[in-house]
């Protein structure tokens, strides 16, 4: 294939990516599933100390973009 032809599918995909991060963030807290306090994420309060690790909203990404990328991937052979 031509450069030009996988450069132009590379700039079309990542179009449509940007548009689908734009409306999810202009939905804002209308969304039901509100990343970051799902189930399963760690949050502990004390006293004087907090800490939060969103371990199910990272396992939830990391499998969105595998799928993401292996799909560009795909694309590109």
């Amino acid at each position: 294939m031509e450069p030009t032809r996988e450069f132009g599918k590379l700039l079309v995909v990542a179009g449509a990516l940007i548009a689908v991060v734009g409306v999810i963030v202009m939905a804002g807290g209308r969304l039901p599933l509100r990343l970051g306090r799902l189930p399963g994420d760690i949050a502990y309060r004390g006293k004087n100390s907090s800490f939060y690790f969103p371990i199910v909203t990272c396992v939830i990404l990391s499998v969105v973009l595998t799928v993401v990328f292996w799909l560009v991937n795909g694309m590109r052979r």
